[in-house]
């Protein structure tokens, strides 16, 4: 992968099914933890009407706050405007993404749509240990 530097962050698209839930949530922590070297942005292959209030609860729990926005639409966004996606949606990408030139790489990570409160604290800290490790992947590349 390209190395990052402050002046030239490396542009990563977290995808998930409705990007209510688990994108946003890497988007969020990628932000809080790794605006030196990571872009963050989020969609979804079949956007939800909302963003998860549960998403946004244990976002809160780690002090960060999700920037009021509907969920996007993957099919919407440039692709070659990004330089890593990441696919958490548990689908393969690759017939849906024909211009996307880059890095891809896949997180298996539970939807917690639907589910108590304590599943989505453990996607959130999942899909914080695996931002973490990206994030530091990054610092050492650049």
């Amino acid at each position: 992968m390209n190395g990052a530097s402050s002046n030239n962050p490396v542009r990563t698209l977290f995808v998930c099914i409705g990007n209510s839930c688990r994108s946003p949530m890497a988007e969020a922590l990628a932000r809080h933890l790794g605006a030196d070297v990571i872009e963050p942005s989020s969609a979804g292959i079949y956007p939800a009407s909302i963003i998860q209030p549960e998403t946004l609860q244990v976002l809160e729990e780690r002090g960060i706050k999700l920037e009021p926005r509907k969920p996007r639409s993957l099919f919407l966004l440039d692709a070659k405007q990004v330089d890593l996606l990441v696919n958490m949606s548990g689908a393969p990408l690759d017939n849906l993404l024909h211009s996307f030139l880059g890095r891809q790489i896949v997180w298996p990570v539970r939807d917690p749509v639907g589910q108590p409160l304590g599943v989505y604290r453990a996607v959130r800290d999942e899909i914080e240990k695996k931002v973490s490790e990206l994030i530091k992947e990054l610092r050492q590349s650049g």
